[in-house]
């Protein structure tokens, strides 16, 4: 059986992760008319959260912190949102496409990661869902709204699927690159139907014509 995944895609992704994440931190926090300064750190916060969260997790010290290139990546995503947010919202609800687009990246990355150092097949799948969601709870925290995954609209379970398809590629022998290409589509795909057409996972019974009433 392969050990893992080909460290230089995983960095790649880790990065390309870190600057979406990032994105969707920034734009969210013009739409809350953040200044500069709080443009940047949400960024920042929210692209590097879920790393930073897998690697406490797995037991090593943050690559975020180790690697400038990081940083370089959150500090061009809040650059860029400050400037350019206007023109990044028309890109169809900017903040839930390149949200999207995180989680897809973070939970394969993640998973990958944890694949790396030998986890079990079930914590690599739960990590890399921890991953990619854990961005998107910390910006929704900081703006003072109840976290997207707890709420509505397919958050975890997109992550977790996109991270199984990525495990059990490993699990069967693979370390090929279309795989942690597919769970990426499938993860993106799964969350933006959600979007599309309100899909969500069942509130209790009990609130549900209280819910059609406050609607």
């Amino acid at each position: 059986m392969t050990t893992s995944f080909d460290p230089t895609l995983v960095l790649w992704l880790n990065l390309v992760g870190t600057f979406v994440f990032g994105l969707s931190g920034g734009l969210a926090a013009v739409k809350s008319k953040l200044d500069l300064f709080g443009v940047i750190v949400l960024a920042g916060v929210v692209g590097m959260a879920g790393g930073v969260t897998r690697d406490v997790l797995i037991g090593v010290p943050p690559a975020t912190f180790r690697d400038w290139r990081y940083l370089v990546a959150v500090g061009a995503a809040g650059g860029i949102s400050f400037i350019a947010g206007p023109m990044l919202e028309r890109l169809w609800k900017g903040v839930q496409v390149f949200d999207a687009i995180g989680l897809a990246v973070f939970c394969v990355a993640g998973a990958s990661k944890a694949i790396e150092f030998k986890l079990g097949p079930a914590q690599a799948i739960i990590l890399g869902a921890i991953t990619g969601i854990g961005g998107g709870i910390l910006r929704d925290i900081l703006l003072r709204q109840v976290p997207t995954v707890l709420r509505h609209e397919l958050y975890a379970v997109p992550a977790l699927i996109g991270a199984g398809i990525t495990v059990m590629a490993h699990v069967f022998g693979s370390n090929s690159i279309i795989f942690p290409s597919l769970g990426a589509l499938a993860c993106f795909t799964t969350r933006m139907i959600g979007l599309r057409f309100g899909v969500d996972l069942p509130i209790a019974p009990s609130e549900r014509g209280r819910d059609f009433e406050d609607g």
